[in-house]
């Protein structure tokens, strides 16, 4: 599963080259952040890869990195999130959604390494919450594959509905493996479904228009509608 996860996010951005619709002539901070983060893919294949060889002195001091890491990827992606919607954010989705839903779902991801961390010594949960962690980065990958047009107004809880299918796989293994389901993947899309609800509860209240509206304001993304189109 680290290999079908990493697969979808590569899938995904390929296509977007390969489809014409994405570029490498883009400014330093784009190549920053798809360093960042795809380097969280890879680091996650490996330390997969080490537990499964049984390299587990290498797979504990390796994952220590992600006590840096993965606050700059939150930045970042917070930081790509806001230039995205100034620039117009993508059509099928509200930019609200799309401003308040990834810094939240990141946030997410962020506190999924953590618990998983803290609970390294029980490895059932921190695998799992490893797992859930890694699915929510899946998101993006799915968003440039699933037909997102023809989901709006609902491509948002299309894409999380896609990711949702990873932890449901790892929950038909525990059943299939022991005859029951482990409480981390509950609490995993859980935390999926509550975290987003939140931010679409803030995002289209009158404060989340207001702060998208102050965020484009005087920007090319001030010119799109607030709400999903189809140009």
């Amino acid at each position: 599963m680290a290999f079908v996860m990493a697969a979808i996010i590569v899938a995904g951005f390929s296509l977007n080259i390969v489809a014409g619709r994405s570029s490498f002539a883009v400014p330093a901070i784009f190549h920053l952040h798809a360093f960042v983060f795809f380097g969280w893919v890879a680091l996650y294949v490996a330390q997969n890869l080490l537990i499964g060889r049984g390299a587990l002195a290498l797979h504990r001091r390796l994952g220590w990195v992600a006590i840096l890491w993965v606050p700059l990827m939150v930045v970042l992606g917070t930081l790509m999130t806001v230039l995205s919607v100034q620039h117009g954010a993508p059509f099928f989705f509200d930019v609200r959604e799309f401003l308040f839903s990834n810094p939240a779902q990141l946030l997410l991801f962020a506190g999924l390494v953590a618990a998983a961390l803290v609970l390294r010594r029980r490895t059932a949960w921190h695998r799992r919450l490893m797992f859930c962690g890694m699915a929510i980065l899946t998101g993006p990958g799915f968003g440039r594959l699933l037909p997102m047009p023809l989901l709006a107004p609902y491509a948002w809880w299309a894409a999380l509905a896609a990711v949702t299918l990873l932890p449901v796989i790892g929950m038909v293994a525990d059943q299939r493996r022991t005859g029951r389901v482990h409480p981390a993947w509950l609490w995993g899309i859980g935390l999926f479904v509550g975290v987003q609800l939140a931010a679409d509860a803030v995002a289209f209240s009158p404060v989340g228009t207001a702060v998208a509206r102050s965020v484009t304001a005087g920007t090319a993304g001030a010119h799109r509608p607030i709400t999903p189109y189809f140009p």
